[in-house]
Parts: structure tokens; sequence; C-alpha cells
């Protein structure tokens, strides 16, 4: 049984990992076959955002505490991911990827990303095995890459700054995958579309099925 490391960026799709993206990711990878370990930095929260206002909240939040209530507990730090453990890994969206496991949120192509993110897929490369992106991860994976191949959709802005890193953006829709071959990169759009809960499934089940058949 083939085993995915699912990275995750807290808990909401605010301030951390997109939730119908999270679960429907865990739902793919178990109905075709795999199993999954679920993993996040141990760092706080960039900021915590309330999910109805959509205003700030004054309060901490840690983004491995947080991401465990999606993982039902069952989570490992970041810091512990070994390439060699794995056959691929894969990032679900929300803005607690662009805030948490990088700062593209706030500095665009400028971003920082977090050192055990970044460490997680230089390794994954080295080890030649898949990486997944779903929404606004590939932005991650542009940053430490440069020279990829991926998609975030249709969205001009935020493809033009993955390109200004070097990365070859493609224009996608609903459920559609773009394969970099090269760095076995599979990524596709879903909440950066405008996109109902089924296209959501579709797109986290097209990029798992790309990635068991590559790892």
């Amino acid at each position: 049984m083939k085993n995915i490391a699912v990275v995750l960026a807290g808990n909401g799709v605010y301030d951390g990992a997109e939730i119908h993206e999270a679960t429907l990711t865990l739902l793919a990878i178990s109905q075709q076959g795999a199993a999954y370990q679920c993993f996040a930095p141990d760092v706080d929260q960039t900021h915590v955002v309330n999910h109805i206002s959509g205003e700030e909240m004054p309060e901490t939040r840690n983004v491995l505490v947080e991401a465990a209530r999606i993982a039902r507990g069952n989570i490992k730090a970041l810091s512990e991911y070994k390439a060699a453990d794995y056959d691929a890994i894969i990032f679900p969206g929300g803005f607690g990827a662009a805030k948490n496991l990088c700062t593209f949120a706030f500095d665009g192509p400028d971003c920082k990303v977090n050192p055990d993110v970044e460490d997680a897929i230089k390794a994954t490369v080295d080890a030649k095995k898949p990486i997944g992106a779903l929404c606004i991860s590939p932005a991650i994976v542009a940053k430490v890459l440069g020279d990829v191949k991926l998609t975030i959709g249709q969205d001009k802005g935020t493809a033009d700054a993955l390109e200004s890193l070097g990365a070859t953006h493609v224009n996608t829709t609903h459920g559609e995958i773009v394969v970099d071959e090269k760095y076995k990169v599979i990524t596709t759009p879903c909440y950066m579309l405008d996109a109902t809960i089924t296209q959501i499934a579709d797109g986290a089940s097209n990029v798992v099925a790309k990635m068991l058949e590559m790892a």
C-alpha cells in the first residue's frame, strides 16, 4: 500500500487549511487504495480570523494543534517528515498555505517559505517522488523550485507572480490538472476558482490519481 504525506496549514480557509480540500484529499487517497499521514509545521498561525465576519481575532493559535482537528489527532510535526518513508506528498490549499506555510499572501513573489516546508519539498524532489499542490499551494512550490510547470486556475495576477519566480503557468478549469514531468509536480486550482464541493472532489481525486501513478 502506498503512503502519502498530507501537509496541513491549520484549520479553516481564511487562516489555515481549506477544510473541504483537506478532507477530500484524504478521502481520495483512501478511496484509491493508499494510506496517508497528516503533517503540519509546529508554529504559531500568522493570525486568527473569525470565519463569520472575516475579521481578525485577538488570539494566538498553533498550526499543528489546529490542523490536528482535521486529522482527528493523528498528526505529526512536519520537522519529522522523511521522504524515504512516503511515496508522495501533497499540500491542500486555503489561505493558511499562503500565510502559515509561506508568506505569499503578504509578500507575493518576495515571500519566505517555512523552513520545514521547504525542506520537505526539496527532500521529496531529491527522492524523485511526486508532489501534489491544490489551490494556492502551488505558489509555495514555485518559490522553492522556480522553473516548474503548474496551475492556480485563471487568476492573472497570481499567475504573473508565479511566473516571475520562474514558473510556467497553465490556465485550467475545474478538475483539470497540470503535470510537471521534471519535478513530478501535479497541481489543480480547486477554490482558486468559484467552485462547488463536487468540483473540489474532482480536482483532489485527479491529483491523487496522478500522484499514485507517478509514485
